[in-house]
């Protein structure tokens, strides 16, 4: 049995979502049941809670999350005004959990992650670990394509030099101080899975097998998981710029040999026309020249957004932020009695 200072830790359990009115009920059942044993063994303070946070959901999502709030004292919710992407609907339910949680646990709403690692999670949060990372024991249940391109990812990011945790996705534990430290970072371009390794603090891995999707659709498609991947090189290295720049000497000292040996040639007599090898080399260095100012562009699009300062996202409706005021109210009217 463990406490935290005295009390066992106020834990809120974040799971964005975004049209999974096909899970939300099974979702809660099951964390209704890790949550209830947890508080048993006291590892959790009985008024933890489980935020879904509604990413702008088409279908009655955010419906079912306010039904169950009311139905369920362990489940609140937080509407965004708008879909907002996985990641900022992440950051939003974090931010929101920071102000009154000991410790937060990211989760996706697909129970494709398993909820009984919580409890590992806790023990490592109980030992003084501040990052608890939920990494996959292996990728069976991912098809061939998801899976190789997926390994390839992050030996890509290795490569580039970006501390990432190998098949790790959003599925955490973080710590109150972690939390705040998490926060502190203000990027626009969010990648959580490179920043959080920057947060330091000791940390830990928990590994768990990974299951087969509940119900309904995975949200990532081929452009969103490119888009995201590109996203997290971008983001967190320049490598890329600097294999511009070599690959761009490297072609400058390839055409000055090209020039010193049609001089030499030319010098001998020997020139000959040379129409086709003349556009194959303005095409190959006009291709190299427009993915290099691509390249660029991309880099200065992300500086335009992050200097913009933009909200990443607006709150339409926050049940924690209204069951506060509701109990500070409660508070002033008995002390004024």
């Amino acid at each position: 049995m463990f406490t935290f200072g005295g009390e066992a830790p106020f834990l809120t359990v974040v799971v964005p979502c975004y049209n999974e009115e096909k899970v939300i009920h099974e979702t809660t059942r099951r964390l209704a049941g890790v949550l209830d044993r947890l508080v048993q063994e006291q590892l959790i303070a009985p008024e933890s809670k489980v935020l879904y946070v509604d990413d702008g959901s088409k279908d009655e999502t955010w419906t079912l999350i306010d039904e169950l709030s009311r139905t369920h004292p362990f489940v609140r919710g937080l509407k965004l005004a708008r879909n907002v992407g996985h990641q900022n609907a992440l950051l939003a339910g974090l931010t929101a959990a920071g102000a009154c949680s000991d410790c937060v646990i990211s989760i996706d709403a697909d129970l494709q992650d398993d909820v009984t690692a919580i409890r590992s999670f806790l023990y490592k949060f109980h030992e003084g670990f501040d990052v608890v990372y939920g990494v996959r024991e292996s990728r069976s249940t991912d098809s061939f394509f998801k899976r190789n391109t997926a390994l390839g990812f992050y030996r890509m990011m290795k490569l580039l030099g970006v501390n990432i945790m190998y098949n790790h996705a959003d599925y955490r534990l973080l710590s109150h101080r972690a939390l705040s430290a998490l926060l502190e970072y203000k990027e626009v371009n969010l990648f959580l899975r490179g920043i959080v390794p920057l947060v330091g603090y000791r940390s830990a891995v928990v590994r768990y097998d990974r299951h087969e999707r509940y119900a309904g659709e995975s949200k990532y498609n081929l452009r969103k998981m490119l888009s995201f991947a590109f996203q997290g090189i971008t983001s967190f290295s320049i490598t890329p710029i600097r294999m511009v720049t070599a690959g761009g000497f490297i072609i400058f000292v390839l055409s000055f040999l090209a020039a010193l040996y049609s001089l030499f040639v030319h010098l001998r007599g020997q020139t000959t026309s040379g129409w086709t090898s003349l556009i194959l080399s303005i095409w190959f260095i006009g291709g190299v020249q427009l993915m290099s100012l691509g390249l660029l562009g991309e880099y200065i699009g992300k500086i335009y957004m992050e200097v913009k300062g933009r909200p990443l996202y607006n709150i339409e409706i926050n049940q924690l932020l209204e069951e506060r005021k509701a109990d500070a109210d409660r508070s002033r009217k008995i002390s004024s009695l």
